[in-house]
């Protein structure tokens, strides 16, 4: 059936924000060696889709063998929000395949973000890079995507087989799949790869 909602994933697909968090999490854990925090990057590379507060908690937990209180884990996701904020807003990270399709097809389909990038931060970048008129809403951590996903179709009442998401991670494939909606991998050759369906180029691929 042809797909009227596209639920859109942020970093890697929107914006080309990977080197810039990478550097934000060796940033915020600086204090670290660089063996411990090589694993974390690593880590954050292979699930992008997961939220920073996920990311802290396994940095802590199965990387340096600690504990950490949620307190903990908050502050230094504002350390890292706050890294972000001041360098992410620079328009040349846009991925313009991407950001052209959405600002030419805005009102063809409904688009919203679900991301795992946290959701005032999302929300503070699209505004700064002109970008918060074309998506009805904008959401991201700490809640997980595939919550996200379930929330956003049971509230607009959205059709699941009209439905899909669009990502560049195995994370976000999962949340499509534990939801039952269609599925389009973007910006990751890993991806195509698997066999999952994949844009090449969102100017030429036909939704219908």
């Amino acid at each position: 059936m042809k797909i009227k909602t596209i639920l859109w994933d942020f970093d890697g697909v929107i914006l080309d924000s990977m080197g810039v968090r990478d550097w934000g999490f060796k940033e915020i854990f600086k204090d670290f060696t660089e063996l411990q925090v090589s694993k974390l990057i690593g880590y954050h590379r292979i699930n992008g889709g997961l939220s920073r507060y996920v990311k802290i908690r396994y940095f802590y937990e199965n990387i340096l063998g600690k504990l950490i209180s949620e307190e903990r884990v908050l502050e230094y996701a504002e350390a890292f929000s706050v890294l972000m904020k001041q360098e992410l807003t620079n328009t040349d990270n846009l991925i313009v395949d991407a950001v052209s399709f959405i600002r030419e097809n805005s009102r063809k389909f409904s688009f919203h973000i679900v991301s795992g990038s946290d959701q005032a931060e999302l929300r503070f970048l699209c505004k700064e890079l002109g970008l918060e008129t074309c998506f009805i809403s904008i959401h991201g951590s700490p809640t997980p995507k595939n919550q996200l996903v379930k929330t956003l179709i049971e509230e607009h009442g959205y059709d699941k087989k009209n439905t899909c998401l669009i990502g560049d991670s195995i994370n976000d494939f999962e949340a499509a799949k534990a939801n039952n909606i269609s599925f389009y991998g973007y910006n990751n050759e890993d991806l195509n790869e698997t066999g999952i369906q994949y844009i090449n180029k969102l100017q030429n691929f036909n939704f219908n």
